[in-house]
């Protein structure tokens, strides 16, 4: 089996192969593939090390390392989309424009993820396109950020054979089926939202919902992450656990303060980190893989770190649990006809979740087997202010994507405009004008128009 990492000189890129080596998959042949040919050299190494590492070595997928799009992709059964169109440079000026005019500026909330949107769709639909020729059977696994975006957008060309996955609602329920003493296979959770949008509104377990057992206990809540970062009785007013994204719309005013008043951007940070990481791997491939590891670690401990107070870490036990490259193999295994699966993934809204559009990329517990992947319908449909708040959301997406495809510069503007965090129509102009000026992969979208 082949598998196609676009991307693959991107830092996370390890933990897939990693995930790999772990489940003994049935994949025999990796594709890394980027633009940045000095990267994947690096990601090469790195991979060769930990198969080297292996206690069987000989059973390691092999490595292939390549930089012609076409050459990846042909022939390839699965392909993960782990892009970023403008590097990490555009995802500094995706920040810093949206703070000089006092917005929030993070990479996939708010303006930030417009703007990383923006010139993210052409990208991704071209890739997809691709895909549709060279391998239509192929499952495409997208992790691009804005994930939600960006899997609507090359569904338009690729159908429900694009899912997205994203790690936040994989951790929250795993944080709270731990508060409740149980593992995380013994829980079904209850989970909807968009993507960096959802909540955790119920988690059975032997055909009881013990989400308000835990909603009731101060000291469990406390122990999350996200008993700290909203407030125990914030959650019992919801009657949900918010993906912890939501902080940035519960907690506008503290999210902006903190990040404004940071010595760096988290993209100024993985710049600079980044930077050091490669240089190093480069100078000596003989400890790539602890070079790595050690860049990891820094990485994961300082994350959302403006939602955290100065002395407070992140809980060691999520860091150790691993993330979105175990839910992708497993989904991959059971589309391969192996054991169905349930899982929270980004797909098609399609009937779903009533009162969003049928094109829309909602997260929700689904079933994965050889046949594909099906949404599982809410027992218990979302209203009030979640819905109110998808229902925005999911009309700015739309608007990104449209715009993005199109060159339309109004519904840009509507998509800043109409963002709950912007809410300033002056404002939202500013912003294009600031990206376009910032990011020439943004400008590029509009200039020939």
């Amino acid at each position: 089996m082949r598998l196609t990492i676009l991307g693959g000189g991107g830092f996370r890129v390890p933990l897939v192969y990693g995930a790999l080596l772990d489940a003994r998959s049935p994949v025999t042949d990796v594709v890394l593939y980027d633009t940045d040919g000095a990267r994947l050299a690096v990601s090469g190494q790195v991979l060769r090390a930990q198969a080297r590492e292996a206690e069987e070595a000989q059973r390691a997928p092999r490595v292939h390392v390549v930089t012609d799009l076409d050459e990846a992709l042909t022939g390839t059964d699965l392909v993960f989309s782990a892009i970023r169109v403008g590097g990490l440079a555009g995802r500094i000026h995706d920040e810093r424009v949206a703070l000089d005019l006092g917005v929030l500026g993070q990479e996939t909330v708010g303006p930030g993820g417009i703007a990383f949107g923006l010139r993210t769709v052409p990208e991704a639909v071209r890739i997809a396109e691709r895909i549709r020729r060279l391998a239509p059977k192929a499952w495409v696994v997208n992790f691009t950020n804005p994930a939600g975006m960006i899997t609507r957008a090359m569904q338009t060309v690729l159908g429900d054979r694009v899912v997205g996955i994203c790690d936040s609602p994989i951790a929250l329920t795993r944080r709270a089926a731990r508060a409740l003493g149980l593992a995380p296979a013994q829980v079904a959770p209850d989970y909807v939202g968009l993507n960096h949008l959802g909540w955790l509104r119920g988690l059975r377990a032997d055909g009881r919902d013990l989400l308000p057992r835990l909603l009731a206990d101060d000291a469990a809540l406390l122990g999350l992450e996200e008993g700290r970062l909203f407030g125990p009785d914030w959650l019992r007013t919801i009657g949900a656990l918010p993906n912890e994204y939501l902080y940035y719309f519960y907690c506008a005013r503290e999210a902006l303060a903190g990040i404004a008043g940071a010595q760096r951007t988290r993209g100024e940070y993985l710049r600079e980190q980044q930077e050091a990481y490669y240089a190093a791997v480069e100078a000596d491939p003989g400890r790539a893989l602890a070079t790595w590891r050690q860049a990891r670690a820094e990485r994961d401990a300082s994350y959302m770190q403006e939602a955290r107070a100065v002395s407070e870490s992140r809980d060691q036990a999520d860091l150790d649990a691993g993330g979105y490259e175990g839910v992708a193999l497993t989904l991959m295994a059971a589309l391969r006809g192996g054991e169905p699966a349930r899982m929270i993934l980004g797909v098609r809204n399609g009937t779903c979740v009533p009162g969003l559009p049928a094109d829309s990329v909602v997260e929700v517990p689904c079933l994965a087997d050889a046949a594909g992947v099906t949404a599982l319908a809410p027992t218990n449909p979302p209203s009030g202010h979640p819905l109110g708040l998808m229902q925005q959301v999911a009309e700015v997406e739309a608007l990104t994507v449209h715009s993005a495809l199109t060159g339309d510069d109004a519904a840009a503007v509507a998509a800043f405009a109409l963002h709950p965090l912007v809410g300033s129509v002056a404002t939202a102009r500013a912003l294009l004008a600031g990206y376009r000026a910032a990011i020439p992969e943004v400008d590029a979208v509009f200039a020939e128009r």
